[in-house]
């Protein structure tokens, strides 16, 4: 059982953070070629390109969610529409089910996979910021949001990401056990 548990945490569970003194080894570089100033101003390029590159994530990670929200509102659509033939046979609840679940789950994943991501970026970019004389993306901004520990101040947008695949999920769940009890009775 604890088998088990242990690989439901790792599919579905919250995501460690990424483990600075790890990230901290692997991101400079032991090559001390270039003067001071000719190496802050490459720093400081690399850091708006990785900045950049972490927006465009964030960006990404949005379509993903106005994909799978409009998929799911059109399926939502087409169902309603022809609901009265399709209720009647179970096999195709059924297989409309395992559809709808999957692409739940795929959605789910994609979503927690560009959390994961992130988290990485971000961290990375607030070792970037140690070596720059601000740190306003890293410390300073996340530091004025409370940390994300109050919800009245900042809710994190990836923790509210997550729970609309499984709302979609469950709602489709209860449908089809409505379907089915309807077909049964």
């Amino acid at each position: 059982m604890t088998r088990l548990n242990t690989r439901l945490r790792a599919r579905f569970g919250a995501t460690d953070s990424p483990d600075p003194a790890l990230i901290r080894q692997a991101l400079w570089s032991s090559a001390e070629d270039e003067p001071g100033q000719t190496r802050a101003l490459i720093l400081l390029e690399q850091y708006k390109m990785y900045v950049e590159m972490a927006d465009r994530v964030s960006a990404r990670r949005g379509l993903a969610n106005t994909f799978f929200l409009s998929l799911n509102t059109g399926i939502g659509a087409l169902l309603a529409n022809g609901w009265q033939g399709l209720a009647r046979n179970f096999w195709v609840l059924l297989f409309l089910l395992a559809v709808m679940e999957l692409q739940c789950l795929a959605w789910f994943w994609i979503v927690r996979s560009y959390r994961q991501l992130n988290n990485a970026k971000y961290a990375v970019i607030g070792m970037m910021e140690e070596r720059l004389p601000a740190s306003p993306y890293w410390r300073a901004e996340w530091e004025a949001l409370g940390r994300g520990l109050d919800p009245a101040r900042y809710r994190p947008l990836t923790h509210i990401e997550q729970w609309i695949p499984v709302l979609f999920c469950t709602s489709y769940l209860v449908a089809f056990a409505a379907s089915v009890a309807a077909l049964a009775a």
